[in-house]
């Protein structure tokens, strides 16, 4: 368990992310580097703008990811790979969603809040089995959705990099970039507070 992971999961979250995309199929609406324009909003403490959306930059938008996502779902207490896979379910589907698939992984009550309980049981699970079971309840999670057919490809390829990228992360190897996803394969399962 490292707080430098944040760093190196951020980079490999912000691949999949991609850049400004404003499909009319995303409940999200404008994004820009995984950040909704409502996502923005609420950091501004104001309704910001498309335009705001579109000039985020990757050194904008690492506070956003720090306290949103990463510190909401400890990932600075969870073990290497299981903290890269929970924080890109987050980012991805929604902070609570992706607490409630690791405490499905690990055997306590799903109740999406990450604490000392879901913390000893995290600690006395093998990494990559939690890794494995967080990636099948996932994808399993993804393939409900409506938008599945539109999205479907795109959200496979990424349940996939993140498990291997995790799987890696967690053998305390270093977790390879995978390549950009098109703009249009761009994942809109987010609940995104």
């Amino acid at each position: 368990m490292a707080a430098a992971n944040f760093e190196r999961a951020l980079a490999l979250v912000l691949v999949h992310e991609g850049g400004y995309v404003d499909h009319p199929a995303d409940p999200g609406g404008a994004t820009n580097l995984g950040i909704t324009i409502g996502t923005l909003s609420g950091w501004l403490g104001r309704p910001a703008t498309k335009a705001e959306v579109r000039a985020l930059t990757k050194t904008t938008v690492a506070p956003i990811y720090r306290k949103n996502y990463w510190d909401a779902i400890r990932g600075d207490e969870l073990p290497a790979g299981v903290d890269f896979c929970v924080f890109d379910f987050a980012v991805n589907s929604g902070r609570a969603r992706a607490v409630m698939s690791l405490q499905r992984a690990v055997g306590v009550a799903d109740d999406g809040k990450l604490g000392p309980i879901t913390l000893k049981a995290i600690a006395a699970k093998p990494a990559a089995q939690t890794v494995e079971r967080i990636c099948a309840d996932r994808l399993a999670f993804l393939k409900r959705l409506s938008t599945w057919r539109t999205f479907g490809k795109g959200w496979n390829a990424r349940v996939n990099g993140v498990l291997t990228q995790s799987l890696a992360l967690a053998k305390g190897g270093a977790a390879e970039p995978p390549a950009p996803m098109a703009k249009k394969a761009k994942a809109p399962a987010r609940r995104r507070a």
